[in-house]
């Protein structure tokens, strides 16, 4: 795996955000430790929304090897999540966002909504993930160039379609997102794709966007893969997000043998552990 992980070309260490520079710097993906402070995520809706359990369980990921931490006030799941206004983000994240930032590692706000993102990135937040790859809000790309900040760029679609050839899909979904950044003047060094595991894809095109992942090599830039606990895990085998640690185990290590620098999960110890052993028996070969 060790081999694996520097298979995909990226832009020089040079111009890699500073900020991106420094979790890149060690030899494995770094682990993004989700923190939803919402009633209504799929996996662990209501679990964190009092900011003390937000803030311990940040505490937690930190001990158990989180190099990011990914702090969402809105569900974006694919189904059955409601929308919630700015002003209401904010007020979720008013309580805890300075706080987890305080801890160390960088915060990333997952967020769709630029002003949002703005305050966020003015309150500790370091990173902006934007599960509509700058193509929903016009003014996002404008917020991460102002603050000089790195951003996810994900591939989200409003519908599934069966029919289509999903990597097609995400190689023109991403022409797109870097088309605008590059007129908001935001760096290709600040920028990180992220395929959308579980967004306007079925379980087959989830699957199919994971073992192709290497189609994005095309890029030049790194790669985010969050599948833990999704739902295509259930199309292989019945299961519940809460059963899901196997499925996400496994797609995790397939997508850092495919280059994935990040690794975004529920699940950080066990997804470090996954990570440090495969690379340690990789060592071996």
């Amino acid at each position: 795996m060790m081999a694996a992980l520097s298979r995909t070309s990226h832009p020089a260490a040079a111009q890699l955000h500073p900020v991106l520079r420094d979790l890149f710097a060690g030899p494995l993906p770094v682990v993004m430790g989700v923190l939803n402070v919402t009633p209504d995520s799929f996996s662990d809706g209501g679990q964190f929304i009092a900011p003390e359990a937000a803030l311990a369980q940040a505490r937690h990921m930190i001990s158990e090897g989180a190099g990011i931490l990914d702090i969402g006030a809105e569900s974006t799941r694919p189904y059955g999540s409601q929308p919630v206004s700015a002003e209401q983000e904010r007020d979720r994240l008013a309580t805890v966002l300075s706080e987890v930032a305080a801890l160390g590692p960088p915060v990333s706000i997952d967020t769709m909504k630029a002003s949002v993102a703005d305050w966020a990135l003015g309150k500790g937040a370091m990173i902006a993930n934007d599960v509509w790859g700058l193509q929903r809000d016009p003014e996002m790309a404008r917020v991460i160039a102002n603050h000089n900040a790195p951003v996810i760029v994900m591939h989200n679609r409003d519908s599934v379609d069966p029919a289509i050839d999903i990597v097609a899909d995400m190689t023109a979904f991403f022409s797109r997102s870097l088309e605008i950044a590059a007129r908001a003047n935001v760096p290709q060094g600040h920028i990180v794709l992220d395929p959308g595991i579980g967004f306007g894809k079925t379980p087959e095109q989830s699957m199919m966007a994971l073992a192709r992942l290497d189609a994005l090599d095309q890029f030049g830039l790194p790669l985010l893969v969050g599948a833990s606990r999704k739902r295509f895990i259930a199309s292989v085998i019945p299961s519940e997000p809460d059963q899901r640690l196997g499925g996400s185990l496994a797609a995790h290590l397939l997508a850092a043998q495919r280059g994935a620098k990040i690794i975004r999960a529920h699940d950080v110890a066990e997804t470090v552990q996954a990570l440090r052993v495969a690379a340690a028996i990789e060592d071996k070969r």
